[in-house]
Formats: C-alpha cells, structure tokens, sequence
C-alpha cells in the first residue's frame, strides 16, 4: 500500500479511538483555541513538538522553520507572533533549537545553496559573532554549541521586536525560554529565559549543556 494511504488509515484509526474513549473530543476541540504556549522550533522531522512534551491538541501553537530562525521580515512567522500573542494571549514562548541540526551546519559553514542558503544566511552571522569561542572547541563540538548559540541570538532578536517589547511594557505576563532537544535522549534541555525585567544587553551567552 502506498505511503500516503498508510497516513490516511492510521488517521482514521485514531480520530476512532478517540470518538470511542471521549465521544464528545472532537466537539471541545472545534471550540475556539486557547493555547498557553507558542513553540517557534527547527522543520527537522525528528523533532514533533507535541509528541515530546506529551501535549494534546490544543496547548500550544506551533511555528517551525529550518535552524528555527527569527526574521523580522518573514511575514509567516510575524503572523504566527501577532496571533499569539494578541488573540490567544500566550504566556510562555519556547524557542527550540536540536543537536546535530543540519540547518545550522549549513548556515554556519555556508554550505547552503539557492533557497536553503538565503534562509540560513543568518546562522553564520551567529558565528561571526560567536566566532572566538566556536573556534576554540574540539571539532566535534562545534556544531552542537553552535546549535546552543543559536538558540540564545534568535531569542534576544525576538525580545527585541517592538510587538515583544510593547507587551513586557503593557504588564501583560509574558517569558521567553531558550531549549535545546537532544535527539540521542529525547530531553529537552532550558538554556535561558527573558521576561519583561531581563536587560538584553546584558544577556550573555548560555553556558554549554552537551558535554
């Protein structure tokens, strides 16, 4: 059987389920959403939001791109941003970088070529700031705190966005968390946080988790 229809059984496998377990499921979750968090994480298929936080339906909002960059001028992402926050009033959101992403591989090496390498441009600038550091570590290091860096530099450039800033100033409760997801343990590990009191000059870089 082809693929695609695999997907179409198993979906419909378990909206049955579900329908038997809670007959009313699908009624509550047609109702208006109210999720608590906004994850902005890496398209890497390996890494499904939901499933590794355990979240049903319903909990969070999910925006995802290659090396989970932050660009103001991407129109997506400022949608996904402004719904959030505006509308479903989120508290909490989570900017998820992965080990071994090859997103940030291509970026910082400049490996990337047409679209893929236009997107990831903003990596290297990471490692142009970062770039004493990176270069100091072991050659099977430098990836993964590169992953790390990352991670921290598009969260202070998504504090620094006036529909962020404007919310810390309205009072409105609101953090922003750094992780990274380990793909050989399938933990999630917290680098940072910002909130409405966090000066982002003084934001410094998160110290290495990967040993």
């Amino acid at each position: 059987m082809n693929d695609h229809k695999l997907l179409l059984l198993a979906n419909k496998a378990w909206a049955e389920q579900l329908r038997d377990e809670r007959p009313d499921y699908f009624a509550r979750q047609a109702e208006e959403q109210k999720p608590n968090f906004l994850w902005i994480g890496c398209s890497d298929s390996r890494v499904a939001p939901d499933q590794i936080t355990n979240s049903p339906p319903g909990v969070m909002s999910i925006h995802r791109n290659v090396a989970n960059l932050v660009y103001e001028e991407d129109r997506n992402f400022m949608a996904v941003l402004q719904t959030a926050i505006e509308r479903t009033k989120v508290r909490h959101i989570i900017l998820c970088g992965h080990y071994g992403c090859g997103g940030v591989q291509q970026g910082w090496k400049q490996e990337g070529r047409g679209a893929i390498g236009e997107w990831v441009s903003g990596v290297h600038d990471v490692y142009v700031e970062h770039r004493e550091e990176v270069d100091a570590l072991p050659e099977g290091q430098r990836l993964n705190r590169m992953v790390e860096l990352n991670v921290r530099d598009q969260l202070v450039r998504l504090a620094r966005m006036d529909l962020i800033q404007s919310t810390f100033a309205a009072g409105h409760e609101l953090m922003l968390h750094g992780w990274v997801y380990d793909l050989r343990d399938g933990i999630l590990k917290p680098l940072m946080m910002i909130d409405a009191q966090t000066r982002l000059d003084t934001v410094e870089r998160p110290q290495p988790v990967l040993v």
